[in-house]
């Protein structure tokens, strides 16, 4: 198994991807838009999200797959960001028919970002359904990562966060995409080196190469917590989109978003915690018209967890400088990890 040609969510065919930003804010909107409905679900194993149309992504409910996907900074504010996405989509006469209406179908959850030396004094309406129709405006086959969309506010602890992708092509030829933005109450990193949690299912060096350390530091398995003394430790969240290019139904794209949730845990320790609002959409464009027998679900729980793992070590890696951060980048505090 190996990433596609991409090593992106884009590497899954039927996609597009885009990012909507504004650097005075310190944040911003990703939209995953869907060629047409494609199935979809969700699971959420933080204790705090904030999310826009999750239930009817549970299996027993009537609609059947939805039109785009949303993660946004924002915290609640950025729930605007999905109106401006079902704007973008009515322009285009996509969504759900009611009769002679169609209302598109935009699920969206979203990180809170507004404790980051961004100018959040924005009056009375926030920024986020404008971003979220310019991201969906601009979406394509190529997006940023790393400080861009709705990665550009995300912190972790003790360094920037932001947005990361990543593909794996399975034996039986199905890939796997992964698009997320990391804003974790915990670390993506072994104790205080500058080696990465997910390094066992690094491809290539995506995210520096540098392997294990050795010896393995006795503060490996310590406690790293973003503003842990202080009221902010409310202030995260995961939030992710696992898609696959194989036949799946709602309920098998549940299934799918819990195994991605192993990625989470093998990426940032802790996670999962009362003030994360971890989140994983799991989509199916079907594009490869492969149906999973059961020792597939074995491969496609498995990598869909590790694609998300090297997803969320890619975001912090590709995190960039920009003024005003209250927290460096991976790059400027392990400036000699980063290969060129």
């Amino acid at each position: 198994m190996k990433p596609g040609s991409t090593n992106s969510i884009l590497d899954v065919a039927g996609l597009k991807v885009g990012n909507a930003s504004d650097d005075n804010l310190k944040s911003g909107t990703t939209v995953l838009l869907c060629d047409e409905p494609y199935p979809c679900s969700v699971a959420i194993q933080g204790g705090a999200p904030g999310t826009r149309e999750t239930a009817l992504l549970e299996p027993d409910k009537s609609v059947s797959g939805v039109d785009a996907l949303v993660l946004s900074g924002g915290s609640a504010f950025g729930l605007d960001a999905a109106s401006g996405v079902q704007a973008f989509l009515r322009e285009k006469g996509r969504g759900f028919a009611v009769g002679p209406v169609r209302v598109p179908i935009v699920p969206g959850a979203i990180l809170f970002d507004l404790i980051n030396g961004g100018d959040k004094q924005w009056g009375l309406h926030s920024p986020y359904r404008e971003l979220g129709y310019t991201a969906a405006k601009q979406a394509g086959n190529r997006f940023e990562t790393g400080t861009a969309g709705a990665g550009t506010g995300a912190l972790v602890a003790g360094l920037k966060g932001g947005l990361g992708t990543a593909s794996t092509v399975l034996d039986n030829g199905a890939t796997i995409g992964a698009l997320v933005a990391v804003n974790a109450l915990g670390s993506p990193l072994l104790g205080s080196t500058g080696h990465f949690n997910a390094v066992r299912f690094e491809q290539d060096v995506e995210f520096g190469g540098l392997g294990l350390p050795h010896p393995m530091p006795s503060d490996a398995g310590a406690l790293n917590i973003k503003f842990r003394e202080s009221a902010n430790s409310l202030s995260n969240t995961t939030i992710a989109i696992v898609a696959t290019n194989a036949t799946l139904d709602k309920a098998q794209c549940k299934r799918l978003a819990i195994s991605a949730h192993d990625g989470i845990g093998h990426a940032i320790w802790p996670a999962h915690t009362p003030m994360d609002g971890d989140l994983v959409f799991g989509l199916a464009t079907g594009k490869s018209d492969i149906a999973l027998d059961p020792a597939d679900w074995i491969d496609m729980g498995a990598m869909a967890a590790s694609t998300l793992a090297r997803a969320i070590s890619r975001a912090v890696y590709d995190a960039a400088p920009r003024p005003g951060d209250i927290f460096p980048t991976y790059g400027e505090k392990f400036a000699s990890n980063q290969t060129k």
